[in-house]
């Protein structure tokens, strides 16, 4: 059987498959018999992350107030019967308004959600300043017309498809490909008890009985998560502190491992700088997989207030509650000692530079002014910015100064250091320079279980990237290895080996414990077909296919996604697929400059010169004077391309 098949139906807009939302009752049935938790919940961000409109919601000023940039006008006023408005002139000077539907957040920003057709909701992108009182645009350096992908009304600010399912307590998208439309559910809006704990009918059913039958509570008192297990704490939290690609359309049941419902992204150029430092917004946990704390069994909640969200001890007092003379019992093998001391931090007392989180959790701002702490509490190395191109956290404060500055001080400071020796993040920066000449390092790299996870799978991909057979041989090990990233990047990998012998390697992966690996080894199979391997084996990895297409539906309003396709049906040469796909993201993003440019090159393989020309115009038309377009263009014409700063 060709496993085209599978990609036909996903162009086709095959629905993903639905989940079960039974058992869920609402945040309400929790709060009488929960009175402190639900106190500390109700003023948290979790409780406030999606509301309806309100005097008591809204901190924007709506009293007539406007706010301009770069051509667009906003007004924003409410009605004396009611309700919030928003009039706009866009920078195309097309006027619309629209009555605020819910809100999004508290402090310290919040953005306000606009329905433009009926069930679809966009992010708006002025946002209010809840310090400073005032309008503020989210992305002020770009040029964003209605035309534009990134304009706040195009796919990437879709409240439904990217940011509603961590706002909001049993989350359906309910994305019809066909119509492009939505029919979103959800239990609540907000993230509500049953968000992290799951559904709550069966402790309900035990709590009412209780009183009468005295029935010993059942496991995890009725609840599919255990919080006692460190890793299920980590991973519930992770579910949306995370940057992840979801296999699953909406809220997977507390409870569902990580692995099983998102694909993590590891440590790839944009989003981290190479040592693991983030870089773009990536949500805490792929910093903290990185961290010793983690790999010692601390989890949010050794921190963090599981209701309020609250930090349980202010300043350094929430570091010294492990990192003390007196230690951790829970932590024994974390080195006692007086980390307070300038003996260690080498600061004025009550300084900037004796906060612990100052060093050792750099902050970075995102959404304009929202400050956000790296949580890979990593041991400041300057000597490593020459290197990696990385920030550092010693220059951050002293700006006047440069890392070879700071690399210095530390060593006059820690002469003897043993943490000044080989970084992951000279192998990692290497390998995204040149990934083939770097294979050896990155190979000892993935394979040194000393190192984390995300780590590791990371210089997989990087050899990925290599196109070296050998590499895939070489590592064919790590298909067995404990974490589910490293066996996920090694499916991957095998991409690169011939496909009978990939078959034979990719074999157990089809039925690994993670679906995240069986995904990824689906998908290193695809381009072939199973008529060659055994019968059991091919069913599985039938079965694992079957996965990545339902993955892949739930995802079918993302331009991403259909970029994604074009490819895998440029690998089966099906053409008529490939500009099938290319032409949904134009469609979703006309600024998408390599889904036009495929287009391009099917339509002068399929249909010639001329009507390439065409889909070039349809191009320009999208981005009025791109080089690489006019280039094009000036290619089927038979002239010479235009040069740079020509007129």
């Amino acid at each position: 059987m060709q496993i085209a098949v599978l990609i036909l139906l996903l162009l086709l807009g095959l629905p993903a498959m639905a989940q079960s939302l039974d058992g869920y009752l609402g945040s309400d049935r929790c709060t009488g018999c929960h009175k402190d938790s639900a106190a500390g919940w109700a003023a948290s961000h979790h409780a406030q992350a999606w509301t309806l409109p309100s005097r008591e919601t809204v901190a924007g000023d709506f009293s007539g107030t406007s706010f301009q940039h770069d051509g667009m006008t906003a007004r924003f006023q409410t009605r004396a019967e009611g309700g919030f408005y928003v009039e706009l002139t866009e920078k195309d000077r097309s006027q619309a308004e629209y009555q605020v539907h819910s809100v999004a957040g508290i402090e310290p920003l919040q953005q306000y959600l606009l329905e433009t057709e009926p069930g679809r909701l966009q992010s708006f992108d002025v946002a209010w300043d809840t310090e400073e009182g005032k309008w503020f645009h989210l992305y002020p350096d770009q040029d964003l017309p209605p035309s534009d992908g990134l304009h706040w009304t195009g796919p990437y600010k879709t409240w439904n498809a990217r940011c509603a399912e961590c706002h909001a307590t049993g989350f359906r998208k309910n994305y019809d490909a066909r119509r492009s439309s939505y029919a979103s559910t959800q239990v609540e809006k907000g993230v509500g008890c049953e968000a992290c704990h799951g559904p709550g009918a069966d402790h309900v059913a035990w709590a009412e009985a209780w009183e009468t039958t005295r029935t010993p509570p059942p496991a995890n008192h009725g609840f599919p998560v255990d919080f006692s297990d460190p890793r299920q704490a980590v991973e519930q939290c992770a579910t949306c502190h995370s940057r992840r690609e979801a296999s699953l359309d909406g809220n997977p049941v507390p409870g569902t491992r990580f692995h099983d419902a998102y694909t993590l992204a590891l440590l790839r150029p944009g989003l981290y700088h190479a040592d693991g430092q983030i870089q773009d917004e990536v949500y805490v946990y792929g910093s903290f997989l990185q961290s010793k704390m983690y790999a010692r069994g601390v989890t949010c909640l050794n921190c963090h207030n599981a209701h309020s969200l609250g930090l349980k001890a202010e300043g350094n007092g929430l570091c010294t509650q492990c990192h003390s003379s007196a230690g951790n019992p829970d932590f024994p093998t974390l080195t006692a000692a007086d980390y307070e001391s300038p003996a260690h931090h080498f600061h004025a007392e009550d300084s900037a530079g004796a906060k612990c989180r100052s060093c050792h959790m750099p902050e970075r701002v995102y959404m304009g002014n929202d400050w956000r702490a790296d949580h890979s509490f990593r041991i400041p190395r300057p000597d490593l910015s020459p290197v990696t191109g990385a920030p550092d956290a010693c220059t951050a404060c002293h700006g006047g100064q440069d890392a070879g500055w700071a690399a210095a001080q530390i060593s006059v400071w820690y002469p003897d250091s043993r943490n000044r020796g080989l970084h992951y993040g000279e192998v990692l920066v290497r390998g995204r320079a040149d990934a083939a000449a770097a294979a050896g390092d990155l190979t000892a790299l993935a394979q040194d279980t000393s190192q984390p996870g995300i780590v590791r799978a990371t210089a997989l991909w990087l050899l990925e990237q290599s196109n070296d057979p050998q590499s895939a041989a070489k590592l064919t090990d790590l298909l067995q290895d404990p974490d589910p990233l490293v066996r996920a990047a090694t499916a991957s990998l095998q991409r690169l080996a011939p496909l009978q012998e990939r078959g034979k390697r990719l074999a157990a992966a089809f039925t690994d414990p993670a679906r995240n690996v069986r995904m990824a080894a689906a998908r290193a199979m695809l381009g072939g077909t199973v008529n060659r391997l055994q019968s059991g084996t091919a069913r599985e990895l039938q079965a694992a296919m079957a996965e990545w297409q339902d993955s892949m539906a739930s995802r079918l309003d993302f331009p991403e996604t259909h970029l994604q396709l074009g490819g895998v049906a440029l690998t089966m040469r099906n053409m008529g697929m490939a500009a099938s796909a290319f032409r949904e993201v134009v469609r979703l993003d006309p600024q998408r400059l390599d889904a036009w440019m495929m287009l391009v090159r099917i339509t002068a393989a399929n249909r010639g010169r001329d009507a390439a020309a065409v889909v070039v115009a349809e191009a320009l038309s999208a981005n009025p004077e791109h080089p690489a377009l006019l280039a094009a263009q000036a290619e089927l014409q038979g002239k010479p391309a235009p040069q740079r700063g020509s007129e």
